[in-house]
Parts: structure tokens; sequence; C-alpha cells
């Protein structure tokens, strides 16, 4: 992860980083761990990659240039794992998307070449996203020029789906000029986008790139490329990510050129690994300061007394029991189509020596392989962990959610759990759940987990205090859900369950609106016309043109019409859709639920808190104190609920305390003095006996009385049908729709509404260009000027003067020892890593917060001294007062950092031993499964004999220069 203050950094020279090519994790990847570096140098590999591309025709192309040759094989493939893994896709099995493109036209032996091009191609992208990748680097990830079309295809395919060359990127225009022979009369193509929000900026954005990239298409035939406008109700951009100013600015306490904000909507990244694309445009192109949260949270009871931590566990493990056991109720949907290919031969980099055959639908239709069973393995090989938990969206409580239930009788999982039983219940007894069978009154999660949890009450001592945590846990899945657990699907409530990203959860420091404002304004501005309310879409049936009606009277004419207005909007019946909007749609917005929480936000003028702790929660308790009957805590169980420190991310002293379930309804009709006087009387409690002030602002959230916005986010309510979400995403002819509640695997978030952006910009492209050209061949045969690597995938003809020739004895020599690197890492992956050292320097630490504030006083004393308004004072000047200002700074300014640095300190010591404990028995296994392989495979005459040791990288040897080049040569402006 990005150093929390610094933010995301870029990659090195293209000079001094060729020997360090070799990656291990995701926090490899350059552009996260490197210091930034100006546009005009970025390299990939060998050959240096820039914004306007390379001028060479395609007869110029050479196959393996994006192929460095100083990697082995199997290294190369595991890099592009890890790529196609951080871009949402499966390194060994088609996209359905793809699986529907191409099985009519690609042979079985054909998808494994696909697939290694397809996942290079996303090497070069998520290694540098500050640069498009570019047909040339695609085409030279091929192995071969006849497959050539192979990577343009995939080339089209990732850029069209949005998985590369998105986001916050200047990418080459390819439209040319119009001959006057072939002008159309200026006709142009307009395509509008209602509504600002991340989904409608990141349509928008995307569609402008998509227009950049494919602009020849339209000058070829006399049009001008398509404009792009974005309609915005609001003053502002952002939709729900909304980055409230405060009222008192204080410049000194963030870094130089943020402002203090309070988060009114989204607030946390919940994970930036495994594909979430504000990994890309966050740390990897508007490199925001982020700030990692810890942890450590703790809970306080109603009346101001810490929670227990050992009660806590016991309480949430008997929550997930009961979560776990309504689980069977759930809907399991179908794997779609495709195709999967041999994970041991991709990993050892090889590719079939015959390409030929019958293609994949041909086979099909024989029945020589069923690409549904293909997909129903391809589900159960994913990674079982995601598909066991639903980690919470916003605090990041995992709740156990396995989908099969416990087969353990309930008594004996308490007693496991560490309750006692009351006296005379059996360790065999048990809880039954049975949902409602009326098909007009369909069971909710809430229902079930009551009926539940009541079963339990009866068989174990539950105490008030038991039950007012247990609710607490309900509110924190309220929140999550944006609705009471009574109003969620019993079967289909977490139906995003297994798309969770993983890492960190993070704060975007000085705001989130950072994002839609980036969005917007880079690399130049959108056309977004502000204070635009949209009243009327009237729709031509037969020119497919639509006209759009504002409040102000104002009318736009379109070809295109991406709605990304949130779905409560829609449901209210704010726009007039004529002809009106279908059965279909209409019913999946009537259908699905939408929620609401609210925050109240409390900025003071000194903490009265602990400042290291990043959240803290609070119990509540009943009208009827002390009741141990659970549909008295419903109403009240997410008042203040939940705390946010937000010291770090603000740069105030300020609090965001949480509204969930139906406590977010009753924030919209209360005044805000009582709900001040409310929550400082409970902070009083919790912080006793320090003296809790008046908040100095407080800013309070009502997004249901926002017309547009009419709530906060999308749920599964108990009316929803499964494809509902699929309904909400399926255009209504040149009418599109883009927002979270269109996007089904990553609801509620806004990744996924981003993401649903993506997808509509991709839709509309679809509509303007047509679907990709697939040739017939689609790979030509095999000339003999063509230089194919053997079956092995480790030796190539002698003829290809760019390649090192190997003996043919040294060939199998390789070929052997990489089945057995491929043998371990296939069966115990890699090598575990030993973790990075982390700066333990408390004074760096003050000196990254302080540099700008220190710079700008022995700037302006430089000034005064030689009376000249430009003169700047010198990096050794600003250190040296630094060091001054640390030695004199009282003891409560330095304590922070000296306890960041020991935390620091204690942290790596702990990771050590963990680590030295994992790769102990890593090394044991890899011992067991090289003797193994050795045993099964021998080799003629007993050759195999000399394969008893150990390589590189089961040593752990084979690891990247850590060593950045340019690091620590950062401008007069920048802290050392």
């Amino acid at each position: 992860m990005a150093d929390s203050v610094n933010g995301a950094t870029f990659l090195q020279s293209p000079l001094k980083s060729a020997q360090n090519v070799s990656s291990t994790s995701l926090s490899d990847i350059p552009w996260q761990n490197s210091p930034a570096q100006p546009k005009s140098r970025i390299t990939v590999d060998h050959s240096t990659r820039t914004p306007g591309g390379s001028k060479k025709s395609e007869a110029e192309w050479k196959p393996r240039t994006s192929i460095p040759s100083i990697l082995p094989p199997w290294e190369f493939a595991r890099q592009c794992f890890l790529a196609t893994y951080s871009s949402r896709l499966n390194p060994l099995a088609l996209h359905p998307g793809e699986y529907k493109l191409l099985r009519d036209y690609i042979t079985l032996p054909q998808v494994p070449i696909y697939l290694n091009i397809r996942n290079a191609i996303l090497r070069l992208w998520t290694r540098n996203p500050l640069v498009g990748v570019t047909k040339e680097e695609a085409a030279g990830c091929a192995r071969e020029s006849r497959y050539f079309t192979l990577a343009s295809i995939a080339h089209q395919w990732l850029i069209r789906q949005g998985y590369i060359n998105f986001g916050c990127l200047d990418l080459p225009n390819t439209a040319g000029s119009i001959p006057r022979v072939k002008a159309k009369g200026g006709k142009r193509c307009t395509i509008v986008v209602i509504g600002a929000g991340m989904s409608g900026l990141g349509s928008a954005r995307q569609l402008e790139g998509l227009i950049a990239q494919f602009g020849k298409h339209w000058t070829d035939q006399g049009e001008g490329p398509p404009k792009v406008i974005v309609l915005e109700g609001r003053g502002r951009i952002g939709g729900r990510v909304y980055s409230h100013p405060l009222r008192e600015q204080h410049s000194d306490t963030l870094p130089a050129g943020l402002r203090n904000t309070a988060e009114m909507g989204a607030q946390i990244v919940t994970g930036f690994e495994h594909g979430n694309p504000m990994n890309i445009i966050i740390r990897g192109q508007l490199a925001l300061h982020t700030y990692a949260l810890k942890d450590n949270s703790i809970l306080y009871d109603h009346d101001g007394t810490i929670v227990d931590k050992t009660q806590d566990v016991m309480v949430e493990s008997l929550y997930n029991d009961i979560l776990e056991r309504a689980s069977v109720f759930r809907n399991l949907s179908q794997p779609p189509r495709t195709v999967e290919v041999d994970r041991l031969q991709m990993q050892q980099g090889k590719e079939p020596a015959d390409d030929g055959g019958e293609t994949i639908s041909e086979l099909e239709r024989t029945g020589k392989i069923n690409t549904e069973a293909d997909a129903q393995d391809q589900a159960k090989s994913q990674a079982p962990k995601q598909a066991a938990i639903s980690t919470e969206k916003l605090t990041g409580r995992a709740y156990q959610i396995a989908g099969l239930g416990s087969r353990v009788p309930a008594a004996e999982a308490a007693n496991t759990m560490g309750w006692s039983l009351v006296n005379g219940t059996p360790n065999t007894a048990t809880i039954t759940l049975q949902p409602p069978t009326d098909a007009t009154n369909p069971g909710t999660l809430g229902d079930i987990m009551d009926d539940g949890l009541m079963q339990y009450q009866n068989m174990i001592h539950f105490s008030a205090r038991d039950l007012r945590l247990y609710n607490w846990h309900h509110a924190n899945l309220e929140y999550a859900n944006s609705a009471n657990v009574s109003q969620l699907s019993l079967t289909g409530w977490d139906q995003d369950l297994g798309n969770e990203f993983e890492g960190e959860h993070s704060e975007i420091v000085g705001g989130y609106s950072q994002v839609p404002r980036g969005l917007w304004q880079s690399p130049y501005p959108l056309d977004v016309r502000f204070r635009k309310k949209v009243m009327a879409i009237n729709k031509d049936q037969e020119s497919s043109r639509s006209t759009i009606v504002c409040q102000d009277g104002e009318t736009f004419e379109a070809d295109q019409i991406i709605i990304s207005t949130p779905l409560g909007v829609l449901k209210s019946g704010a726009i007039n859709f004529s002809p009106p909007l279908p059965d279909w749609k209409m019913g999946a917005i009537e259908r699905l639920g939408f929620g609401l929480l609210n925050k109240v936000i409390l900025v003071f003028e000194k903490p009265f808190w602990e400042e290291d702790r990043d959240m803290f929660g609070l119990l509540n308790d009943t009208e009827f104190s002390g009741s141990l009957y659970q549909k008295h805590y419903s109403s009240r169980r997410g008042r203040f609920y939940l705390f946010w420190n937000c010291i770090k991310t603000s740069g105030r002293p300020t609090l965001v305390a949480l509204m969930a379930g139906d406590a977010a309804y009753q924030t919209e009709d209360e005044d805000n003095n009582s709900l001040i006087k409310e929550v400082t009387s409970r902070l009083s409690k919790m912080f006793a006996p320090k003296i809790v002030p008046l908040p100095s602002e407080v800013i309070v959230t009502r997004w249901n009385k926002d017309p547009f916005a009419c709530g906060s986010y999308s749920y599964v309510g108990p009316r929803t049908r499964p494809g509902d979400y699929d309904a909400m995403a399926q255009p209504w002819g040149s009418i599109h729709f883009a927002g979270e509640a269109t996007c089904g695997t990553h609801p509620a978030t806004v990744h996924g509404a981003y993401l649903s952006g993506l997808r509509a910009a991709s839709e509309v492209i679809e509509e303007l260009l047509g679907p990709i050209a697939i040739p017939h061949p689609l790979v030509p045969p095999r000339s003999k000027t063509d230089t194919p690597l053997v079956a092995q995938g480790m030796k190539r003809k002698f003829s290809d003067p760019t390649i090192p020739q190997t003996s043919p004895a040294k060939g199998q020599v390789e070929a052997y020892e990489a089945s057995i690197i491929g043998a371990i890492l296939s069966t115990i992956g890699e090598r575990p890593l030993k973790p990075a050292k982390q700066g333990v320097n408390p004074f760096l630490l003050y000196q990254k917060d302080h540099w700008y504030s220190c710079k700008a006083a022995c700037d302006a004393e430089q000034q005064r001294k030689t009376n000249n308004p430009s003169a700047k004072a010198s990096k050794t000047e600003i250190r040296v007062s630094l060091g001054n200002q640390w030695r004199n700074a009282p003891t409560e300014v330095r304590k922070p950092y000296l306890d960041q640095a020991q935390n620091s300190r204690d942290g790596v010591a702990a990771s050590t031993a963990d680590y030295k404990e994992k790769v102990k028995k890593w090394d044991e296994d890899a011992v067991r499964i090289r003797e193994e392989f050795i045993e099964k495979n021998p080799l003629p005459g007993g050759a195999e004999k000399q394969f008893s040791g150990r390589t590189a990288i089961e040593l752990g040897r084979v690891r990247p220069n850590r060593k950045m080049s340019g690091y620590g040569e950062g401008s007069e402006d920048e802290p050392a």
C-alpha cells in the first residue's frame, strides 16, 4: 500500500529499471511504490512508452517486444496472472463476454494463446496506468506475428470494456481531418449523460477516451467524432460523493492544497486490491493522499462502560452462526458459460505447438466439450475465502456466511463459542429456521435471525448487554445495506457475495470529492452543464433520437443517453419518460429497495477522545431498559452506533456519528439541536470524567430530502428478483442506465457506480461502432518465416536473432526445472515475502506533516532577508528549521510521532516472526513436492538426480531490486 501521507507513486526511470523487472506481489506494481516521474519518460520493460504511442506502421510491428527476455517464462506468467487478478479477470478463463465474442472463431488450443496475450496486455496496463496501452504494445505481447489478430481483438475488447486505458489519462486522438469529398454536412452524434456523480462522470470520461482512440472510425466516414454533454441538476459534481468544506480552514493541518472537509456521503475505500478500479484512479493516476484505517475499534455500552473484548467475540460468533444458518436459503447464481485452460501449462509459460482444430462452438455442438461444466469448475476453483465471507462495506467487519449452514448442533456450537447452556439443555439441541411459505409474504433476513436468536435464548444464558451487543451487529449490517434487517431479502440480501476487494480500508485525506473532481478535470475538463434538472425525456420511436427537457426550459437533442441518476430519483417519478419505460424496467425499479443512512458530523476545537483510534462503537438500550425482547431494539439500535475519528483526513478534530436503520429516517425529522444534545450527552458518558464541550460546527445529512438523491443506495428487498440488478442495467434502445443500482456485482459502493459507468460507455460505443470484427480464419496458418516456441515453451528456433540461442540439452534442463517450479507454485503458491522495513524515525514522520508550513515560513524569512519576493529557502535550511522545531516541540506534539514509530517497530517485529514461521513451513513443503515430482517423473539415465537441490525461487532470492531510481531526488517543493 502506498504511503498514507505521500499517496501513490509511479514507475521508475526507464534507464535504471531494466534489471528490476521481476515482481512478487501486488505491492511490487511499480506505480504503487516508486516516486512520481514525468509522463515524458515512462517505461514498461525495455521499450519507452510515451503518451503519443509509437509511430511505426503495423507492417513494422514485431512479436515479443512487450515480453522481457530477461524474465524466465514462469516468472513472466506469474506477473501476468497477478495483473489479471488485479483487473477482476480470471487468468485461466475467457470472460463470458470474450467467450461470446470468440466461440465461433477460436479453437481450443488457441484459447491459452489468446489468454497469454490478454494477460500480458493487462500486465502492461497495471504496471503503468499513466499511459494507455497502444496497439503496437499489444501486438508485442504475441509470440508470433500471426497472432497479431488475437492481440488486436484482446486489445480492443479490453479497451471497450474498460479494463485498460480508463480513468484520468490523456489518450492519443486517432481522428483525422475530414476530406471535403467525404464530409457529410457537419453530421455529428451527441451523447448526453444525465448526472455528474461517479457513474455519470465515469461514463463521460470513458466515452471521451474511447472516442479519441476510435476517432478515425468517424472521420474516415466524413463525420465529426461524437460530442459528450453531462447534465447535472446540482451546482456541484460528485452526487452522493460530497466532501463538505468546514467553516474554519486550517491550511497547516493537511498537505498543501487540501481543504478541511467532512464526508457527507461516501467515505471509505473498501480495499484497493484484487481489481478495485479506484486503485488505478486514486493511487495510480491522481496520486491522492490516503489514510489506511487501523483495526483498533472499541465498543462502549450505553452507560459509557467499555464492552469486554471476550464478550464481544462471543456475541459476534453467535451472530455469525445465526447468519450462516440463515444463509442456506440464499439464491445460488449459475455461473456463465466459459472455457478454462490448464493452470500448470499457463504457469510455466507454455503454449501449444499446434493451434489448429475445431472451434469451441463446433466442439460444443458435437458434445466434445461442455462449457457449462467448465464454468462450474471455474466457480469452484476461485478463491474459497471470498466465497465464505461477506465483508461489511463500511467498517470491514467480516460476517461468516459460507452458504452451507452450520452442520453442528446449536448447543454444541454455543458451547464451543464459550456460552454456558441453560440447565437441562443437551449438547445435541439445535435450532430450526423456517421461512414463510406464503409467496405474497416472503421472509426477511431480520425475521429469520430474530427467530434464530429467540431459539438460542432458550438454551444459553443471554444477558441484556449481550442483546445490546447483538443489536450493534444488526445496526452494522443495516448501515451496510441502508435498510433495517427486517426489510432485507432472505434469499438475496448478499447477492454480491464473493466480489469484495482486498486490502486495508482507507480514507482519502482532504476529501473523497477529489476523485469525481479528477474525473471531471483530468486530463481536460468535461462539458458539464450545471443546474440542469431533467424533467422529461421524449424518445422518437422512428429516429431513435431523444429530446431532453430541463426545468429551466432548455432542451437537448441526443442520439444516445446515459441516465446515471440514483434509483431513488427513478422511483420518485421525477423524470417523465415518453413513451413510458417498459414494464420490465419499471418492475425492477419498483422491486429493488433504495434505503437511507445519515450522519451527524461534529467538529470540535480540541479532541477529547483517543486520537489514534479510528473508530469506536456505541451500544443502544431500549425504552424498556434491560429488555430481553429482541423487537424492542429495532428502532433505536442504529442511533449514533458508530463514530469515525476523522482527524487524519479532515485536518480538524472531527467525529462522524452514523445513523443506521430506523435511526436514519428519524434523523430526517429531528432538529439539529435535539441531535446535538443527545450525542454530546452520549459522548460525555463514554469519555467521563472528561468534559465534552459543544461542537463548534455541526453538519447533519438528510439524504432522503435531497431531490437529486431521494435516499442513499440500493438494497435487495423481499420482493426483489434475482435478475433485477441486470434488468436495471439493461438499455432501452438508445437510452442506457448507470449507477450503483445497476451494478449487481458491486452495489451500494463508489467503485460499483464507477464500474457501471464503464459498462454504460461500452454499450454506447458498441451502438456507434458495432461489434468487434472477427476475421476468418482467426489465426492464419504458420509460414516458414514464423519462429514458434516449441511445445515445452522453453526454446525458440535458432533463426530468430533476437533470442539468445540455447542448446537442446540446456533447453531440456530448463523445461524440467520449470515443471518442478510450476508444480511447487501451483500447489503451495509463492514463497512468503519478507516484510518490508517500515520507516520508524519519528522526526521524519513529523517532517512529512510540517514540511510545507515550515517551507512557507523559511521562504518568507529568505524573502525578508534578501528583499526579493521570489526568493526560496533551500532544502537544507528547511531541514535545519524543522530539526529545531522538533527538538523544541512540547511533549504532546512529539508523542503521536513517537507512538507511531514505536507501533511501526512493533508491527515489523510481529510480522517478521510470522514470516519466519510461514517460510519454514513453505520450504519444507517445497522440498517434499520437488522430491515427489522427481520420483513420479524420472528422466532417462537418472538425469533427474541433478535436480535434487533448490532453485533461487525456492530460496526466496528471485526478488525485485527495491531501490528505486530517482528516490529522494524531489524538487525544492517536496519533503526529502
